[in-house]
């Protein structure tokens, strides 16, 4: 496989322009006679996850875990918010974001937040490298969709310190790590393949301009190649990096599966138009084998075990996603799951994901 870092310098070019079309935006976002069908659709989805996740101040609410929010999920609420044209949700959204989980000494944002007490905490003050870039994705959209110099700002701030603090040199690759504190071990840096999110990625590179983010985008890539393990070349939730060099192998500390954080691997990876990527095509042949009853919701890697139970709503709209688009298929608005089929915060937010990954890619 010739090396990534051949790549370097038309990587982040060379990804399709992202299209602007909002996720309820108007008729030319759209082809053929189901336009209005398709854009109603499209505002009902949004306006069902508001209804169960979203509260009015702007918090959204991970059921599954105990009511907690989470800096991933604000940056996904704002990303769909600014998808649908609606401003005053994003602005919840932003406020409850920057009031709640604002760090004091950098622009990123603690990862999780809990309601105990009175008024709830913030139980743990690191941040999570993949919510600060969907934050900041957002911000910088908006921006341009609602001219707000503020918006910019912040989207541009954040971009700056994601390269400033979370941005490693780890033998030759340059990675991104998955926070600020705690992942860098003395023979290994920890990583999460998931929180290569190649769109956000794009998008700040645009906003900060900087040749460390080529690095970052290539060096990412050839890790995505490299980090898959198991039967199916499955890429894993984490994995550890070598400083000595060498293959990545799954991290010590995690269960070994391609999991709820590296489905978004392949879905990240198609947003991008990247979807003949190895990681696209193992997923791809693992999820349709024949020799499944039931779609999985994950696999172990070690064992090449799968789930006993099924995959949830969000991960089969990944799999038809990344489906299509590993093959290059030129199909009309699949017939995603949606919201309501979701029964929990994460598959919900992913059936929205996957939305915003087609029509943009």
């Amino acid at each position: 496989m010739p090396s990534p870092r051949l790549h370097r310098r038309s990587l982040l070019a060379a990804l399709p322009a992202l299209g602007s079309a909002p996720l309820c935006g108007p008729a030319t976002a759209f082809t053929g006679g189901a336009t209005a069908s398709l854009r109603s659709l499209e505002l009902g989805e949004w306006q069902a996850f508001c209804a169960r996740f979203l509260e009015p101040d702007g918090r959204i609410v991970d059921g599954g875990n105990g009511g907690v929010s989470h800096s991933e999920g604000q940056g996904w609420g704002l990303l769909c918010a600014e998808r649908a044209h609606d401003r005053d949700t994003f602005d919840r959204i932003v406020g409850w974001t920057r009031r709640t989980l604002a760090r004091r000494h950098d622009a990123l944002f603690s990862w999780r937040w809990r309601p105990e007490g009175s008024g709830g905490m913030v139980d743990d003050p690191n941040n999570a490298t993949d919510g600060d870039l969907m934050i900041a994705w957002a911000l910088l959209r908006a921006g341009q969709r609602w001219p707000d110099g503020d918006y910019t700002a912040q989207g541009v701030a954040i971009a700056r310190d994601v390269l400033r603090l979370l941005v490693r040199q780890v033998g030759e690759e340059t990675v991104l790590l998955p926070g600020v504190a705690g992942f860098e071990q003395r023979e290994h840096v920890i990583l999460n393949p998931s929180y290569y999110a190649f769109p956000a990625m794009r998008a700040l590179a645009q906003a900060v301009p900087d040749p460390l983010w080529l690095r970052l985008a290539a060096d990412g890539l050839g890790l995505l190649r490299r980090a898959r393990f198991g039967r199916w070349s499955l890429p894993a939730d984490w994995v550890a990096l070598p400083r000595s060099g060498g293959r990545p192998a799954p991290a010590p500390g995690w269960p070994a599966r391609f999991s709820y954080d590296a489905v978004r691997v392949p879905l990240y990876l198609a947003w991008a138009g990247l979807g003949r990527e190895p990681a696209v095509a193992s997923a791809v042949r693992f999820w349709l084998d024949p020799q499944h009853t039931r779609l999985p919701a994950w696999a172990d890697l070690t064992s090449d075990s799968v789930s006993p139970y099924a995959a949830s709503p969000g991960i089969r709209a990944i799999v038809m996603v990344a489906t299509a688009r590993q093959g290059g298929l030129a199909t009309p608005f699949p017939i995603l799951p949606t919201v309501d089929e979701a029964r929990d915060y994460y598959s919900a937010v992913l059936t929205l994901l996957a939305r915003l990954a087609w029509r943009d890619s």
